[in-house]
C-alpha cells in the first residue's frame, strides 16, 4: 500500500510463470496471508473507466482481492470504531501487470476506481455461516471528507448505491 498505515492490510505479489503460451499466476495459497481462512466463494466484476464502485464491507467477511484485467486506483478504509485508525486508508494502483493481490479483512471497506478502458476485479470471500451481501454490507460514501481519499477523477460514474 501507498501510506502504509493499516497494518492489518496485506498484500501478497503471487509468483509468477511467463512464456509464448501466456501467463500463469497464483492469487491464494492457504499459507500467502497471515489470517487462516476458509475460501466459501468467489466474485468477478466488470467496470468500464471512470467508475468508482464505493467502500464496501462488514464484518464478517475477508476478501482477497486483485486487478486481473486492466488498471485500478485501489483504497482500503478501516470502518473498525474502536480502532486507532478508523476512518483512515491506505491506496495503491492494482493492475494486471503487478498481479498484487490483497487482503481486506474484517471491518474494513474496499473501494476502487477504474482507470483502464476496462477492468476485471476478483473477490475471494471467506466468511462464517452464511454470505453478507449488499443489503446487509456498510457503504461509506466515496468522497467522504472525514477520510480524504484523493481520487484520481472528480466525476465518477457512480451506483445508487454509492451515491
Amino acid at each position: 500500500m501507498n501510506k502504509n498505515i493499516l497494518p492489518e492490510i496485506e498484500v501478497n505479489r503471487p509468483s509468477k510463470f511467463k512464456d509464448e503460451r501466456g501467463e500463469i499466476w497464483t492469487t491464494y495459497e492457504k499459507y500467502a496471508f497471515k489470517n487462516d481462512m476458509n475460501i466459501n466463494h468467489t466474485k468477478y466484476s466488470t467496470s468500464r473507466k471512470g467508475v468508482i464502485r464505493g467502500f464496501h464491507g462488514d464484518f464478517h467477511t475477508f476478501k482477497i482481492v486483485s486487478c486481473i484485467y486492466g488498471e485500478l486506483f485501489f483504497a482500503v478504509v478501516d470502518n473498525r470504531r474502536e480502532s486507532k485508525t478508523y476512518f483512515q486508508y491506505d491506496y495503491m494502483n492494482l493492475d494486471d501487470k503487478n498481479r498484487d493481490v490483497v487482503l481486506v479483512p474484517l471491518g474494513f471497506g474496499n473501494a476502487f476506481c477504474v482507470l483502464s478502458d476496462l477492468a476485471i476485479f476478483s473477490y475471494v470471500l471467506s466468511y462464517e455461516d452464511e454470505y453478507i451481501d449488499a443489503q446487509n454490507q456498510f457503504t461509506i460514501k466515496w468522497n467522504n471528507p472525514n477520510i480524504g481519499v484523493k481520487w484520481p477523477i472528480n466525476n465518477p460514474i457512480l451506483s445508487e448505491r454509492d451515491l
